[in-house]
């Protein structure tokens, strides 16, 4: 995991862990699925978390789909709802990598 100063951006924000906190502890807070960070951060749900690691917390005005192998773009596509367009709008590139994070702004 790399490290960065928390800043807020279009897709996300940063968010640096405290003692006592947790993956589920931060989801909840957030309201989002915990896998959902842990895949964003590149952690299994069950990896340890320390005291000023940084995590990504995703804005709740996009839907984030990560990739994984055997995906096709239909499959992303359906996914989303979103047409190519729009995607290729919204991702600067889409390359169907496994575990590449595509976003879409929520309607």
């Amino acid at each position: 995991m790399y490290y960065r100063e928390p800043t807020k951006d279009t897709y996300f924000e940063y968010y640096t862990i405290k003692t006592g906190d947790s993956l589920y502890k931060i989801a909840k807070t957030y309201n989002i699925n915990p896998n959902l960070l842990a895949s964003m951060n590149g952690f299994d749900i069950n990896d340890y978390i320390y005291p000023g690691q940084v995590l990504l917390i995703p804005n709740q005005n996009y839907s984030y789909y990560i990739t994984k192998s055997g995906d096709t773009l239909d499959t992303v596509l359906n996914t989303l709802n979103v047409d190519i367009s729009k995607l290729l709008k919204e991702n600067k590139n889409v390359f169907l990598m496994d575990g590449q994070m595509l976003v879409k702004k929520k309607n």
